[in-house]
């Protein structure tokens, strides 16, 4: 019999590459279109109008390859309504996903038990302070990053921060793994908030 390095892996029951979650809500673009739609026109009560980026969500709900999401750009735009309220909606009821909803400063304040979650959104990555706790100082949006990635968790992250004034923050290394693992989504333009 001859050892390939697949059967040895499964052998000893060792995965260096992390099983990555993999959602899909609709089956076509024009029906995870039309889901988005519904959750955004729900929210802002009809206030609101299709922007060219909310086509590029579309495209990721039906089918994220493994990929968390990175929304960034403009504020007001509505990345926080998306990532923090309908995309949880959304994964809950067509993938039995629950997504564990946080905002930057929680993640400071709770980082070891956001850790644990599988399926993890970050609102307004870039407005947190350095985490220190009995002296010990910690990038807590660069050891996430880090763990999403060993352990093939989902992250969805909203930022007004650029890709350059993220990594400006966080790093060449953290941004990196960042986009490794999230699909990024520019939102562009000016304000919606009226």
């Amino acid at each position: 019999m001859v050892n390939t390095i697949e059967h040895l892996i499964k052998d000893i029951g060792f995965n260096p590459i992390p099983n990555t979650v993999k959602i899909s809500t609709a089956k076509t673009p024009a029906d995870a279109k039309l889901q988005l739609w519904r959750g955004i026109m729900f929210f802002t009560d009809k206030r609101a109008s299709w922007q060219p980026e909310y086509g590029n969500v579309a495209d990721w709900l039906v089918d994220n390859k493994g990929r968390g999401l990175l929304c960034l750009g403009n504020c007001g735009r509505g990345k926080t309504l998306i990532c923090g309220k309908i995309i949880p909606i959304l994964l809950n009821h067509f993938c039995n996903k629950v997504v564990s909803c946080y905002d930057a400063q929680q993640l400071n304040a709770n980082l070891d038990a956001v850790k644990q979650k599988h399926i993890i959104y970050v609102d307004d990555i870039g407005t947190e302070f350095l985490s220190v706790k009995y002296g010990e100082k910690r990038l807590s949006f660069a050891e996430l990053v880090d763990e999403a990635e060993k352990k093939g968790k989902l992250l969805i992250i909203s930022t007004n921060l650029s890709l350059s004034e993220l990594q400006q923050k966080y790093g060449e290394r953290t941004v990196d793994r960042l986009r490794a693992i999230t699909t990024p989504v520019v939102f562009k333009g000016d304000s919606l908030r009226k």
